[in-house]
């Protein structure tokens, strides 16, 4: 049988690692790389059986090759906590790396938020790789580059990404921060056209192409908080440019 290696990266996730590990525990191994938590996210998955890798956040993608080089299953599973691999894709997932017919899989990804899936609010990320044909590349979003060709699997990933909506906005603003900071380090300029084009875009591509609207009421905030996280990265990076142009006392 093909050896699987399961990554999932921490930060104050007691609530949910014990369930993400659970949802794995099929896998030949779990490596939790963990940004130094307060709470107890480390005790829980250690007593789990975790193997666990402390290392101070900088970005994630430094933070999924640092936890890259501890796997020893030739298979790689890249898990957040707040996601659950469903039993129909369990199956699935070893039914792929022992046909070795691909390089790396991608996933779906439909979120949960307001008590349901968003089924148009969904993505297809790459996850499931082969160790030794994999790096990620980026800081915020990071990519994940593979060698070789891409599959896809059709069961979904549970994924309760958004803990309500404080915490949805608190995400944003989270993201929005170091974006912003990462626009001022390449001297990025926000104009009044960038202010209205792009928040506007974010929520037409959001609620419109991506059909957004068939899923309601969510689909509808989704939308415009996508849309305000955009203005705020933009707004942040005004800020933090005025600041750095003010004369010094």
């Amino acid at each position: 049988m093909t050896k699987l290696s399961v990554i999932i990266p921490t930060f104050n996730e007691a609530d949910f690692i014990g369930q993400a590990v659970r949802s794995v525990s099929f896998a030949d191994e779990i490596i939790v790389v963990d940004s130094l938590s307060t709470d107890k996210t480390v005790d829980i998955a250690s007593s789990m059986g975790c193997r666990i890798f402390k290392r101070k956040f900088d970005n994630f993608s430094n933070q999924k090759n640092h936890a890259l080089q501890f796997a020893s299953g030739e298979w790689v599973l890249f898990l957040d906590a707040d996601e659950r691999i469903t039993g129909a894709l369990k199956h699935e997932i070893i039914e792929a790396i022992n046909s070795d017919k691909y390089s790396g899989y991608k996933l779906y990804f439909p979120h949960f938020f307001m008590n349901r899936f968003l089924y148009h609010h969904s993505n297809m990320v790459t996850r499931l790789v082969k160790r030794n044909a994999c790096r990620f590349t980026g800081s915020v979003h990071e990519k994940l580059l593979v060698e070789g060709t891409i599959g896809r699997l059709k069961n979904q990933v549970n994924h309760y990404t958004y803990k309500g909506l404080k915490h949805y906005i608190s995400k944003k603003d989270h993201y929005s921060d170091f974006q912003s900071q990462q626009a001022l380090k390449k001297n990025k300029k926000a104009s009044l056209f960038i202010f209205f084009f792009k928040p506007f875009y974010r929520f037409f591509n959001s609620f419109i192409l991506r059909g957004g609207f068939k899923d309601g009421i969510p689909g509808l905030v989704v939308a415009r908080i996508n849309a305000y996280g955009v203005f705020s990265r933009y707004a942040k990076l005004v800020i933090a440019k005025n600041h750095q142009n003010q004369p010094r006392p």
